[in-house]
């Protein structure tokens, strides 16, 4: 008698998996429960075979014991068919790595990369034809530069609006846009990949160039906008950027994280990938402007549960980011806050320190001493600002007056 298992799972390619969300539960906890015996019962042997995923579980008329044998990835596992107990574990084994070839999908672009990006008053048109909502912000009167901001995770394009303001009074427009996944866009809440993000920057860095040729462009990343403004400068490497200001940059990759972390965001993505998290409980302060956050919290736009897979493929971007560091050239400021409680110290100042032009003053570190991660939008976010146009002034040769605010310590 065949006992067909009714969790269907697609290669990890595949657009689409069907499971049923309370086995998948009750697995996950009878497997941790069971581990250290389950790992004294069976026995691996390899077979380079076979390399697609195939489970059969049939009950032998011969035998009062379950015989289960099943591969997965090059993997053949037979149990040892002493007992009850054995076959119970080997049934939680064959649902753990069924679980375990399933793993959430990107969501998929909407057309070959063959359109024509372009932007308009409020949209951004990709090169495949998505439409991300665009917001920008024109100075009255002359412009001396556009500063492309490239929000973090779960925010959308309305962050920068408090700096635009202070930007546009000093002669620079501002673009921003929603990136997929987040904002007002069709995807919210899912995750497109680190390529399409930073293929979608690269793209519109050219469109907003192509709009003001004879002004120079800054691309400002904050936290996760940081870590994709760091993938598409050294994997697209658009010529038309002047410089780059990574404020509070996502660069927290895997090498950095407790062992326990990296394996707890493993097993989550690869079984329970749609369950959501608000981190409420964790008790972090982003910063100390108790206002605005009670606003975000009010923001429909700002999302406030993260499904695991976009925690994992932000790590991943992360992990990539962190480790671009060494061909990150170019005109660079680092912001990061000492009271940072988001992106530890320790992974921001070794990307730092890695970058490579330090030496000749291209590339400088900021560190503010009373500074939250949010530091756009932090109570001294006005001197964060100003020092952001000061170094940007430094460039091109202006006079500097940098605005000490709560005394940053400057680092080249």
């Amino acid at each position: 008698m065949w006992i067909n298992s009714n969790v269907h799972c697609l290669r990890t390619t595949d657009l689409a998996f069907s499971v049923n969300l309370e086995k998948i539960l009750s697995a996950a906890v009878r497997f941790c429960q069971a581990s250290s015996a389950f790992f004294s019962e069976f026995q691996a042997v390899m077979n380079p075979g076979i390399v697609n995923y195939s489970n059969s579980i049939y009950a032998s008329s011969k035998s009062p014991v379950p015989r289960i044998e099943f591969t997965v990835h090059g993997l053949m596992f037979i149990p040892y068919p002493n007992d009850t107990r054995a076959a119970h574990l080997w049934l939680l084994a064959a649902a753990l790595f069924a679980l375990c070839s399933c793993s959430s999908e990107l969501v998929k672009s909407g057309s070959p990369l063959h359109v024509s990006a372009e932007i308009s008053n409020s949209l951004f048109t990709t090169r495949d034809g998505s439409m991300l909502p665009m917001r920008k912000w024109l100075p009255a009167g002359p412009l001396d530069g556009v500063i492309i901001g490239v929000h973090g995770l779960n925010d959308y394009s309305n962050f920068i609006k408090d700096g635009a303001r202070y930007f546009n009074d000093r002669g620079f427009a501002v673009y921003a846009y929603d990136q997929r996944g987040f904002g007002a866009t069709t995807t919210k809440g899912r995750w497109s990949g680190k390529e399409t993000l930073a293929d979608d920057l690269a793209a519109f860095i050219k469109l907003v160039k192509e709009a003001h040729p004879e002004v120079p462009l800054y691309v400002l990343g904050d936290s996760m906008g940081g870590a994709v403004t760091i993938v598409a400068m050294v994997a697209c490497r658009p010529e038309e950027v002047a410089a780059i200001i990574l404020v509070s940059p996502a660069v927290w990759a895997r090498t950095e994280m407790p062992f326990y972390q990296r394996f707890a965001l493993w097993l989550s993505a690869h079984t329970i990938p749609w369950m959501k998290f608000s981190g409420k409980a964790l008790g972090v302060v982003a910063s100390d402007n108790t206002e605005m956050l009670r606003e975000m919290g009010r923001d429909p736009l700002v999302i406030k549960e993260t499904r695991v897979e976009v925690l994992y493929g932000l790590v991943n971007l992360m992990d990539q980011a962190y480790a671009s560091a060494g061909a990150l050239h170019g005109d660079t400021l680092v912001l990061y806050g000492q009271k940072d409680e988001i992106i530890p110290r320790v992974p921001v100042m070794s990307f730092y320190q890695r970058l490579p032009n330090r030496t000749d003053g291209t590339q400088q570190l900021i560190l503010y001493e009373n500074g939250y991660h949010m530091l756009l939008r932090d109570l001294q976010a006005t001197a964060v600002f100003a020092d952001i146009v000061d170094w940007i002034s430094s460039r091109t040769g202006g006079a500097v007056t940098m605005q000490r605010g709560t005394a940053p310590t400057l680092l080249n």
